[in-house]
């Protein structure tokens, strides 16, 4: 559908990326990933037709419909929230308009004269043309897609204008779902949306019958959204098959092998030059000297990109609260006539990681505030348990800050004893390198300030945190860095997120608020899902059973051992062999993979990278089959010994 050739871009005197080659097919699956700043949404901008390249071409199939939904900026007025998600069908309702019209004309005419014949001619092909476009279905479509971005029903009537810039774009990207153009080309999609709306969104992209480029900080949905990744790194681009965490996998496998390329190049190297300083001045070898200069002459060197540092922080751990950290005794909370919760019960004890899981809107962000102190109860009772100190980052946190005080300064008046490289390490971390970090915060925006509040909360630690979104305006690295900081914290966090391997990865229980109700699950957010799913009502396992129960001391078994299978010994010997072939078949496989992704790696053609995917394909089912039934021969060989 569209094809890039030697495409470069620069943003002012930096170069963000050059000599692409990419040919974007009809079933594109593709994530866009790379380091805040390195050229990603430009790229998009690029596809869409919306920024021109500075070097090479872009060339498009006739016809190809784009659509293109930026992280936010956009402001919807002047419709209500249902009428603007209609708008898209315009040209059917404009056909809907006409069959009405050419069906009271046909309800005025004698059936037998000729004008009734040509109006009902054309009241044939309208009503194909209709029906073509689904046009006895565009308010289920346009009702299913408000419903699943989380428009409740009463929302529908009510006037784009009241809603915030988060569900404008919600409501933005509700419309280019509706539209299905060719290539969908979505920036950061997940931004505004909650948990529902993202599994939601998740479902609909598996199912969307034609092409997408996103851009996303959040892995899983990475994962299962794509089937191919392209990076931007190092002002190149380089394409990997598969979701995010093959994406990782292959790109150390990538650096793996260059590393040992470069190792060999540079040992072949130190050879020629060795014997060429060695024997330059002896004439008898003259000969073999200038061959060896025209040899290392010859060489196409391999360099080594520069290393990506691997920041890891850990904050100072607070002291120990006691074991109940925070109860709630029958508690409530409206606004007005609005009920918010009623008669909520539950004990947070001390080494627990709360995630808050539910719609925008249920609750989440108000009961974090009635933990933090910073709202008031309508009724029940809260109770902090001894020595607790809570510690609340808000969603507006950066409204806290002091505007006229410099980034760094700031950071480190907050913590004296620490390092300036220390407090550039952790500003790093948080997307604030460079000049960045001599900025006033003041001139920063809202994304940028509330990456600051957090880097200068983690500095000092209370023993209860209580964060409400703390990984918004965070790319993957920063989360990463935040999610092991966290893991690492002795203390007890209960945190609002909507990022899924977050939660995963952070939760040792989920509160799911809905309803007016708080419903408490254990475990984290897989077993949250597996208990929603109903199982949790099946008959208890062994496992469910002793959870949290001390494993006892093992009683020993006396069992009589079944002798082993005897087996022919020539029968025996033709399996060794065999499994021994397929060892070496396997390891010659491994290998072809891995020379066929990095050649798949470097575009040349259409055809040539269609070539390389069926290989690649037909070598991964072999290397799956080889793997089979090299394991199955493994285990009836070890059943004879």
């Amino acid at each position: 559908m569209l094809q890039l050739t030697g495409a470069g871009k620069r943003f002012g005197p930096k170069l963000l990326f050059d000599g692409l080659d990419w040919l974007v097919t009809p079933k594109e699956r593709t994530g866009l990933v790379g380091a805040n700043g390195s050229g990603k949404s430009t790229l998009l901008k690029v596809l869409a037709g919306i920024e021109q390249l500075d070097y090479g071409s872009l060339s498009a199939t006739k016809g190809i419909r784009t659509g293109y939904l930026p992280q936010d900026g956009l402001e919807l007025s002047g419709r209500t929230v249902f009428a603007e998600c209609m708008s898209v069908f315009a040209d059917v309702q404009d056909l809907e308009s006409e069959l009405e019209s050419l069906t009271a004309r046909m309800s005025e005419l004698d059936p037998a004269g000729a004008e009734y014949r040509s109006v009902a001619e054309r009241f044939e092909r309208v009503d194909a043309e209709f029906r073509a476009r689904d046009g006895y279905t565009i308010e289920a479509q346009a009702g299913a897609v408000l419903a699943g971005l989380g428009f409740t029903r009463d929302t529908w009537t009510r006037q784009t204008e009241e809603f915030s810039g988060g569900w404008q774009m919600r409501l933005a990207l509700a419309k280019l779902l509706l539209q299905k153009p060719n290539l969908l080309l979505l920036d950061e999609p997940t931004n505004h949306l909650d948990l529902e709306a993202r599994n939601w969104l998740e479902e609909y992209l598996a199912g969307y019958e034609y092409a997408y480029v996103l851009i996303s900080h959040d892995r899983y949905f990475l994962d299962v959204t794509v089937k191919k990744i392209v990076e931007i790194w190092n002002k190149k681009v380089h394409f990997y098959t598969g979701g995010y965490e093959k994406y990782r996998q292959q790109k150390a496998e990538r650096l793996a092998a260059l590393e040992a390329a470069y190792k060999n190049q540079q040992d072949k190297i130190q050879q020629l030059e060795a014997f060429i300083n060695r024997f330059r001045y002896q004439a008898t070898k003259a000969k073999q000297v200038q061959s060896r200069i025209k040899e290392l002459e010859k060489i196409e060197r391999i360099e080594l990109p520069p290393e990506e540092k691997t920041i890891h922080f850990s904050f100072p751990q607070p002291k120990p609260s006691g074991r109940v950290v925070a109860q709630f005794k029958d508690v409530a909370k409206s606004y007005g006539e609005k009920l918010v919760f009623s008669n909520v019960n539950f004990t947070i004890e001390r080494g627990d990681r709360i995630a808050l899981v539910g719609v925008n809107g249920a609750g989440k962000s108000t009961l974090i505030k009635l933990l933090a102190g910073t709202e008031p109860l309508s009724s029940g009772e809260y109770t902090l348990g001894h020595n607790v100190e809570p510690d609340y980052f808000a969603q507006d946190q950066y409204k806290e800050l002091d505007v006229n005080a410099r980034v760094l300064d700031d950071l480190s008046s907050a913590a004296p004893r620490t390092t300036e490289t220390e407090l550039r390490n952790l500003l790093g971390c948080f997307l604030f390198s460079e000049d960045d970090v001599f900025k006033r915060i003041g001139v920063l925006s809202g994304g940028e300030r509330n990456r600051y509040a957090l880097a200068r909360m983690l500095l000092h630690p209370s023993n209860f945190l209580l964060l409400d979104e703390p990984t918004n305006h965070l790319d993957i690295r920063a989360k990463d860095v935040l999610l092991e900081a966290l893991e690492k914290f002795t203390g007890t966090i209960v945190f609002v997120s909507h990022d899924r391997y977050f939660i995963e990865h952070l939760a040792t229980r989920v509160f799911e608020i809905a309803g007016g109700n708080v419903t408490v699950y254990p475990g984290n957010y897989d077993d949250y899902l597996w208990r929603k799913a109903g199982r949790a009502e099946q008959p208890p396992t062994l496992d469910d059973v002793l959870i949290g129960v001390p494993p006892a001391e093992p009683i020993p078994i006396t069992t009589k051992t079944p002798p082993a299978k005897r087996i022919n010994p020539i029968k025996l010997k033709q399996m060794q062999d065999r499994a021994k072939e397929l060892e070496e078949r396997i390891a010659a496989l491994e290998s072809e993979i891995q020379q066929a992704e990095l050649a798949l790696s470097e575009f040349v053609g259409a055809a040539e990278a269609a070539r390389l995917s069926n290989l690649l394909e037909s070598q991964r089912a072999e290397l799956a089959a080889a793997m089979s039934e090299w394991e199955q021969l493994t285990e009836q060989i070890e059943a004879t010994a």
